[in-house]
């Protein structure tokens, strides 16, 4: 709940994000209204006035963009998916694999344990890797740290690189609906549902996949849905970007600049590599290397799949590939853990538990 004396603080912090997201719209950068408030709220927490949103703005974030997201997954999007299934089980498993390679460099130049070094560097969830550190003998805070700064480090370099050097207008990829104030309601009604039925099954970022799912499912019953007005959309990517920058933390940085600058760097190195298969698999599955770089990207499903719809590439497609990879990284790291360990005593001379 938020504190009534905290509410000028965060009043103050939301309205600097609403002009920062402004001006960089101005300046047609991708993603402002991210990215601004991203920027304007990681500054404020750091310098130690981080605002206290309440969890309520992150979920409604989460339903307006991911339901909109759903309207994507036309049929023939979906029937491209299906020809796809086998390029995005390698791609799933080459995110394993490159992160426990950027896992050995940030060992040796961070000096963290190989457990903790490989959570970080696996690009999975922040919540849902911290969990597994804790779990299986990592630092969970380093772990969640590591997950905020390369979410928020390639969300401001990915879509502004791929923007730039696709260098073409395109109109936007079909979506299952027109805007329009009775059918947004509708679906954003469905989405909630959706949202709040597998919070109750316990799914992992319930209130992202189930109103995705719910405006897929509207799409192919053909409801009578539409997509929020780019204003709500807006408002929701504001949200979700000051939430964002809240994770930032003041001690975190200052403790261990060298663990920065290392977690910086290796996930250079994860961007590389996985941008790498990216052009590997769209050369052998024929899909633009714009949709490629966006759909194998460490970065976050959200932010890609906005990139997506800002270029006119297949925004299922890109959503798919993030889903699938997250699904088999907390499916196969935890059991994977032993042999894991083991390659980390080899390769990098670690124990098995961290220090």
């Amino acid at each position: 709940m938020l504190h009534a004396r905290r509410l000028p603080e965060l009043i103050a912090v939301a309205l600097a994000s609403i002009l920062f997201g402004y001006l960089l719209s101005l300046a047609r950068l991708p993603l402002p209204w991210m990215i601004g408030p991203m920027l304007v709220t990681a500054a404020a927490s750091i310098l130690g006035h981080a605002p206290a949103l309440p969890a309520s703005g992150r979920i409604a974030g989460q339903v307006v963009v991911a339901a909109t997201v759903g309207l994507y997954f036309t049929p023939g999007a979906v029937e491209l998916l299906a020809g796809q299934a086998g390029l995005m089980v390698v791609a799933a498993l080459s995110a394993i694999l490159v992160g426990l390679l950027s896992a050995l460099v940030l060992t040796k130049l961070s000096g963290i344990g190989y457990v903790t070094a490989s959570l970080c560097c696996v690009p999975g969830g922040p919540l849902e890797m911290a969990e597994i550190a804790g779990r299986s003998g990592g630092d969970p805070g380093i772990v969640a740290f590591a997950h905020i700064l390369r979410l928020s480090m390639l969300m401001l370099v990915i879509p502004p690189i791929v923007t730039t050097l696709d260098g073409t207008a395109r109109a936007p990829v079909s979506m299952a609906a027109a805007t329009g104030t009775a059918g947004a309601a509708l679906l954003l009604a469905i989405a909630v549902a959706a949202g709040l039925a597998l919070r109750l099954l316990r799914f992992t970022t319930p209130f992202f996949l189930g109103p995705l799912a719910a405006g897929a499912a509207a799409t192919a019953l053909q409801l009578p849905v539409a997509a929020p007005p780019w204003f709500v959309l807006a408002a929701a990517q504001i949200l979700l970007g000051m939430f964002l920058g809240c994770m930032f933390r003041r001690e975190m940085i200052r403790s261990s600049p060298r663990l920065v600058l290392a977690l910086l760097l290796s996930t250079a190195m994860l961007a590389l590599f996985t941008a790498c298969v990216a052009l590997a698999l769209g050369w052998l599955g024929g899909t633009p290397w714009q949709t490629m770089i966006l759909a194998t990207a460490p970065g976050g499903i959200t932010e890609m799949a906005l990139t997506a719809k800002l270029l006119g590439q297949q925004v299922a497609l890109v959503t798919a590939y993030h889903i699938l990879r997250i699904f088999v990284v907390l499916l196969l790291v935890p059991p994977a853990f032993p042999l894991i360990l083991r390659l980390g005593r080899r390769f990098a001379g670690q124990s098995a538990q961290d220090s």
